[in-house]
Formats: C-alpha cells, structure tokens, sequence
C-alpha cells in the first residue's frame, strides 16, 4: 500500500509540475525565438538544412558536473534551457508521415520521475510544445528513428563537433548518441578523410555556412535583448559601485567578487557571463586573471574588477580599477587618466560606419603618446606591450559575441575598454611598477552615434574617490573570527 502510494504521489507530482512555477516572467517570449528561426530560414541557401546541437554537460569531477550552460545559438533559436537536444530548421516544407508539413522539428529529453527528483524538472516533448512554441517536438529517442533523406538537400548546415562530448551509458539519446546518430545520417567523413578531404568526393555537408548566418543575426540585437542587455548591465554597474563604498584596506579578493556577485544574485542574475576578474596591484598586470586569492590587499595598491551579470542569458562586460585606500597616488591617477583619454577618444568616433579597428587605433595613439611623455616608453612609435589587447568586441549572449567585426551598425552593442599594465622589472622607473588599469564600458550604436550603457559606475578619479567616501550597507557586516590553527595542538 505504501509503494503504491508513493506511485500515485510521484506520478501526480510528475504531471503537476512539468511545468516550474517559480520561473521569472521576463524570459524572452517563444514568439521572439520563432521569429530568430525564421531569420536563419531566410538566410539559409536553396534546398537547405541546418542542425543546431545544444550545449554538453561538463564534468566538474568524479560524480559532480558544471551548472549547465545552453548553447547561445540554441537558446538565440529556441529557449530551451536543457541538455541532449538536437534542432533542424529547414529552408523549405517537409511532408510528415501524417501527410502534414513543417520546417522545423526539435528532440529534447523525455519526462523522467526518478531523474527529475534528482536534477530537477524537464518540459519534455509536450512542455516544449506548449512553452517555446515548437510544434514538431519529439523526445530525443525518436530521433534515431528519423528518417528524413539527407542526401536529397544541397547542403547541409552545422558547426564541426570538437572531441569532448561524454558519453552517458545510462542514457542511449544523450548528445554524444544524438551526433554519432547524425553523423550517420549525413555520412560525416571519417576522422583521417577529414584531414585529407581535398582527396575526397565532393559531398552536402557545410560546416561554415552557419557562422556567417549566426553572426550576421546575432550581432545586431532587437529591441527585447537590449533591454535584456540594459538589465544585466545595470546589475553590474551596481556591483561596482557597491565595492566602491565597501572597499577597505585588508579585503581580500575573493571578498570583493563576493560582494560584486551577492549584487548579481541579489538582482535574480542567474550567473556571472565569465569568471570573474579581481586583481589587486601587480595581479591586475594578468588580463584573465581569475585566481582571485590575494588574501589581504594593501593600501598603495589598485585593484581591477571585471566582472559581468548574466541576466536570462545575456551578459554585461564592465571594468574598473580603483585605489584600495579610496585616494590614487600621483602616479595611479596618471596611468588612470591616460587610459580614460583614451576610451574616450575612441567614444568620440563610435557610430554607424566607424571600423572596429579605428576604435583600437584611436586608444592605441592616445596611450603611446601618453606612456612616451610619462617616459614609460621612450618615443610614440615604440613596440611595447603595455596594451597588449584590442579594446572592443561584441556583448551579447556571449560576453564576447558573435558579429562581425567589420564597421560598426545601428543596434550593435560592443565593449570599449583600454588599458595599460606595467608588470615589475619592465621600467627604468621603478615607481610604475604594478600599476594596472582597465575601464571597461558597454555601449549601444544608434542611428548616429552610441549610447553609454552604463554611467551609473563612476568612471573619472574623481567620481570614484567621492563614490569610496560613502557609508557601504557592509561597514557593520561582521563575521565571526575563525580559528585556522590545528586543533590537535590545543
């Protein structure tokens, strides 16, 4: 009686909760990601096909993997937010077994009780159905048994699979199964003709096309992933201002990503869009620093925060150095107000029509000239790698998007970020040692010119030292002292 109990409370809640009530409501609508598969049709070439896996599980370690993360092109196109599933958008109608048509089909993992308890709630085929508005929805153990004629396309669009994809043996439609089946159906070259394929017959499959098309589609954003855009930049700005006021002498760094990433939380941001950078004095020289471990940061140090909310898949990309002791020094503010020279004259040029490689070039002239008249380098023309990065990419989905990088078009939304670091042993002059300085903002092209995105985080030496003279809600935050010395000397 018991076990038969159990059954009907686990199959009621199976039924009940296909779908989650507690998801926010500002998810991008089903009708904004069907209208982004028609976009793709409509670029796609005559008598065409194109195949979109999602993202894999990782393994983080042992019996423990990474919090999930969709692929960006398969969420851009469908929402779906789970793992082992496969997308086919098709230029022209296909007839179903039914007599039916369509142009689009998806395979998502099936409804699981045991599994959902353990991992938590899927849509399945009829969740995906009725929420993301698809249609042709099949469990993903149908689509071995699909048998739609590959041959018969002109061409056959996916992105090339990398090696890394784990097979689950508990699973016979998990994604490793999902593309081994494809490769089948599409008669994927082999692993050695792959790298003598000029030897090889001519065949449908085009493992470039997809590029071209995502990239053309998802660097320019609609007005619904700007505003999501808006929000997670405004979390961030908000992070930054936060550790401004918090800031203190002995913090260490990991203390201040917590405090940035406690903002994004607090925000409903479901993650950070990259591993958070945190770097005090000479740390802030590495430019993907994410160790963040300095225990206890001193007062002539600077510190570099970049770090970026990721609201409902969208991320910001917002960088600022400040001085731990809330006052630079003379040689801080000189670096500083070099590099915020230079953002700003790139901010001048960035409209419609600008090149990406103008923008760098108008940092990069700023910067030489300055870094020649402090004498860090000897003359403007100087090889050097004090600003060893170009300052603008893409923010989207991605913290660094898919577009092209060609000349800049109304509604992209791109990053400027300059930035000089001077490691140790570098200079004549010992007294730039360990100064780093990034300043990061977003920014939205318009008809004709750019919206700043994200003013609300100070960006002048003076707005900054004004901003960390301010009471931080954390000033009377106090944990206990743990003891860290061993136990068995007590």
């Amino acid at each position: 009686m018991n076990r038969l109990l159990l059954s009907i409370l686990l199959v009621a809640n199976f039924t009940l909760n296909a779908q989650n009530p507690d998801m926010p409501s500002d998810f991008l609508s089903k009708e904004w990601h069907k209208e982004r598969r028609q976009k793709v049709r409509e670029k796609m070439p005559p008598n065409s096909v194109a195949i979109f896996f999602a993202n894999a599980v990782r393994n983080r370690s042992n019996d423990v993997d990474y919090i999930y993360h969709q692929d960006p092109d398969f969420y851009y196109l469908t929402g779906y937010r789970e793992p082992n599933a496969v997308l086919l958008i098709f230029k022209d109608k296909q007839k179903a077994a039914n007599g039916s048509s369509y142009d689009e089909i998806i395979f998502v993992q099936p409804r699981n009780i045991m599994r959902e308890m353990w991992t938590g709630r899927r849509l399945g085929n009829l969740g995906t159905k009725e929420q993301l508005g698809l249609e042709q929805a099949f469990d993903n153990t149908e689509f071995k048994k699909y048998n739609v004629n590959f041959s018969s396309f002109s061409e056959i669009l996916f992105l090339d699979f990398y090696n890394d994809v784990r097979n689950d043996p508990r699973d016979s439609a998990d994604l490793y199964d999902l593309i081994e089946q494809f490769k089948v159906k599409v008669n994927y070259p082999r692993k050695d003709a792959l790298s003598v394929s000029r030897e090889q017959p001519k065949n449908n499959l085009n493992m470039e096309g997809l590029n071209t098309i995502m990239d053309d589609l998802r660097g320019i954003k609609t007005k619904e992933e700007i505003e999501m855009i808006r929000k997670a930049v405004m979390v961030s700005c908000v992070g930054q201002v936060e550790v401004m006021k918090a800031m203190k002498p002995g913090m260490s760094e990991r203390e201040v990503q917590g405090i940035h990433e406690y903002i994004f939380k607090r925000y409903q941001a479901e993650d950070v869009g990259y591993p958070s950078i945190v770097g005090g004095g000479h740390n802030g020289c590495i430019l993907h620093y994410i160790d963040n471990y300095k225990p206890e940061l001193s007062s002539k140090e600077l510190i570099l925060m970049d770090l970026g909310a990721e609201y409902h898949g969208y991320t910001a990309d917002i960088t600022r150095t400040i001085p731990v002791s809330g006052k630079f020094s003379p040689e801080q503010k000189k670096i500083y107000d070099l590099v915020l020279a230079a953002q700003e004259e790139a901010m001048k040029i960035c409209k419609p029509g600008t090149k990406f490689s103008d923008l760098y070039m108008a940092t990069a002239k700023v910067i030489n000239k300055g870094l020649a008249e402090l004498k860090v380098i000897e003359k403007e023309t100087d090889r050097h790698l004090y600003y060893p990065h170009g300052c603008c990419h893409h923010i989207g989905l991605d913290v660094h998007d898919r577009g092209n990088y060609d000349v800049l078009q109304e509604n992209m939304a791109i990053t400027i970020e300059p930035g000089i670091y001077i490691q140790e042993n570098t200079t004549k002059d010992p007294k730039w040692w360990g100064i780093a300085v990034r300043i990061e903002d977003d920014y939205l092209i318009t008809k004709d010119g750019c919206e700043h995105l994200s003013t609300f985080a100070p960006r002048t030496t003076e707005a900054i030292e004004a901003m960390m003279q301010q009471p931080s809600p954390l000033d009377n935050f106090k944990l206990p002292e743990i003891d860290k010395s061993d136990p068995r000397k007590k």
